[in-house]
């Protein structure tokens, strides 16, 4: 028959110390989270569906994130230059026609 000896606690507990976990990645929980959810989820979902959820998953992480609304930004500021500059070129063709034929112009 095997005896415990109150030094082999010790000793295992001095080794469970000298032997840190590593700390855990960022968001590990919301990740098993989210991975806990989609094995649950009902397996019917259209490919569409899930494929958007899977873009939309990779868009909102916070690098890609950044980098997206820095395009949106750089896109709206594109469009509003050129349709400031459509409008401004009506504006002058409308000056220009009600400085050379005023009767015309309504």
């Amino acid at each position: 028959m095997r005896t415990t000896n109150p030094d082999d606690a010790k000793l295992r507990d001095l080794l469970r110390q000298s032997r840190p976990a590593p700390p855990l990645p960022p968001r590990f929980e919301d990740s098993v989270w989210r991975r806990i959810d989609r094995s649950e989820a009902p397996a019917g979902k259209p490919e569409t569906v899930a494929w958007l959820d899977r873009l939309l998953e990779r868009l909102l992480r916070p690098r890609l994130a950044l980098s997206g609304i820095a395009v949106l930004l750089l896109l709206s500021s594109v469009a509003g230059v050129l349709s400031g500059s459509e409008t401004a070129k009506r504006s002058a063709q409308e000056r220009y026609l009600a400085a050379v034929a005023p009767a015309t112009v309504r």
